[in-house]
């Protein structure tokens, strides 16, 4: 079952969860990010944040100790905490001179990594003394905008996406509030920056969006180019690239160990599976229907031209749910091991909430192929 809600015609540049999905937050392409309860079968919108001065680029949702973090062109993060009745934010000291671009918390939730324009990722942490959060920052040797970033779930390693066609794995340790890790196929050395691997597809797509998969030793990404790849780190760094026809992709997330979900500018997700090295096409799990199809005929297209007096191009409806580009994927109902929902938020304005259940046995066909 498909479930989707239209928040008005502002886009929507991104979304997160509390952790029993009662409670959305997002943000409508503006420096306010609305906090909404489902309440009496419909989305309430209970609070305004308004901290930030410029566009909101990224919101995380920390699922135990249940406070946001939110980061903006402005160049600030905040991290708000509930007291009851109203979000209050607190300081974050980011040291940046250009926007940040996205957040994340880490998997214990002491810490979380901002990146952003100015060529670098700011890895910070809450000092008691002072009553803020600080950072420090990973800068060699990325050499344009980060896109995004995500979290090795040993707490300590961060993938990074940028600008300069590259995907790269860091160091996050902080020794202030980090145990000594332990090694992974990543590496050994997990001193704060250390860069443990870097990658690139073959082309020039920009990579847009990273993703650890639940164990940790695959990262999948995607590029302005409609390519994903996917790297296994516990099979000598073995690298598997698909090139599609679509449009670009934006943005994606793992589901399972072995299923990805990718999505942008084609306006629905898209399913692929790696396992064994192989990574392979599975279905888009916005399935065009005959109706659809026969909708958006070119007779009846020029037919609504015709009767609405519209110029060639205008009041056409895509055959998808999302009627623009897709920004964020995320998951709605359990965990990278395996998820059941996911949502997706878009430029149209809607957040969709996908049933994963249904595309389980054929993603279990397909490996057994």
């Amino acid at each position: 079952m498909t479930t989707p809600y239209s928040f008005g015609v502002d886009p929507i540049s991104c979304h997160a969860w509390n952790k029993d999905c009662s409670e959305l937050a997002m943000s409508p392409n503006s420096s306010e990010v609305h906090v909404y309860r489902w309440k009496d079968g419909k989305w309430d919108l209970y609070d305004v944040l308004t901290e930030h001065e410029q566009r909101v680029t990224s919101i995380d949702w920390a699922h135990s100790s249940n406070r946001l973090v939110t980061c903006g062109a402005d160049r600030n993060a905040y991290v708000w905490s509930f007291n009851g009745s109203k979000w209050k934010p607190t300081l974050v000291i980011l040291r940046i001179n250009r926007a940040a671009t996205c957040v994340k918390w880490s998997p214990l939730e002491n810490k979380f990594a901002v990146g952003s324009g100015a060529r670098l990722i700011s890895v910070c942490y809450f000092e008691q003394e002072n009553d803020w959060w600080v950072s420090k920052h990973i800068k060699k040797p990325i050499r344009s905008t980060v896109t995004s970033i995500d979290w090795h779930p040993n707490n300590v390693l961060i993938a990074a996406g940028s600008s300069d066609f590259k995907a790269r794995v860091f160091s996050g340790y902080i020794k202030e509030v980090d145990e000594k890790p332990s090694s992974t196929p990543w590496g050994k050395k997990m001193t704060l920056g250390n860069m443990m691997a870097e990658f690139s597809n073959g082309g020039g797509g920009w990579a847009h969006c990273v993703s650890f998969s639940a164990s940790g030793n695959k990262l999948a990404w995607v590029g302005h180019d409609s390519s994903i790849s996917v790297v296994d780190a516990a099979n000598d760094m073995a690298i598997s690239t698909i090139k599609t026809d679509n449009l670009p992709y934006m943005t994606c997330q793992w589901v399972t160990e072995y299923s990805i979900v990718v999505a942008g500018h084609d306006c629905l997700p898209f399913v692929f599976c790696h396992d064994e090295g192989k990574l392979s096409f599975v279905e888009r799990m916005d399935v065009k229907t005959e109706k659809a199809a026969s909708k958006f005929s070119a007779k009846a297209i020029f037919q609504s031209m015709d009767r609405h007096g519209e110029r060639e191009g205008t009041g056409v409806e895509c055959d998808t749910l999302h009627q623009n580009a897709i920004k964020q994927v995320t998951i709605h109902t359990g965990t990278k091991a395996g998820a059941s929902k996911i949502s997706t938020c878009g430029v149209d304005g809607q957040v969709i909430i996908w049933d994963f259940k249904t595309l389980e046995s054929r993603i279990a066909n397909l490996r057994i192929v």
